[in-house]
């Protein structure tokens, strides 16, 4: 397995395209994802796109394949709320269980500056892994969705 962090649209050339990137989010996160349009969203945010704050990606390899992903956003704030939000992590449905998740939480949490949120719903699974590595939930979230 190779890890590798990018920041960058300069970065990211040459090893993965965003369409790669997306489309293994959109078919590995599974019940837990979001249209391909939000997860580009996301990933041009974290690239300091379309006026995005910056944050990074992390992709776990296997030879060519992409086998994780991991992709987090700045907050543009600190202290009160986190500085970062982890906001996509998916492993390749035939590498679960292998430490895929583990190594990708731990290079994001190395290369994040300042607190990182994420978002689990209860019944994930990986809710466990984020436990392990420390994350506690000190807060229930509410939302109000406006049409």
């Amino acid at each position: 397995m190779d890890i590798k962090y990018i920041n960058s649209r300069e970065n990211l050339s040459g090893i993965y395209s965003v369409d790669a990137i997306s489309d293994f989010l959109f078919e590995h996160l599974q019940e837990y994802g979001d249209p391909k349009s939000q997860i580009i969203s996301c990933l041009d945010f974290a690239m300091g796109i379309n006026g995005g704050l910056g944050g990074f990606t992390v992709i776990a390899t296997d030879g060519d394949k992409i086998i994780g992903v991991v992709i987090v956003n700045k907050t543009g704030m600190g202290g009160y709320i986190p500085e970062n939000i982890l906001v996509y992590i998916a492993t390749h449905n035939g590498y679960r269980g292998k430490g895929v998740g583990k190594a990708l939480m731990l290079e994001a949490i190395k290369q994040s500056e300042g607190d990182i949120a994420l978002h689990v719903e209860k019944d994930n699974p990986a809710r466990f892994l984020y436990e392990k590595l420390g994350f506690t939930n000190p807060y229930l979230e509410m939302r109000l969705k406006k049409k």
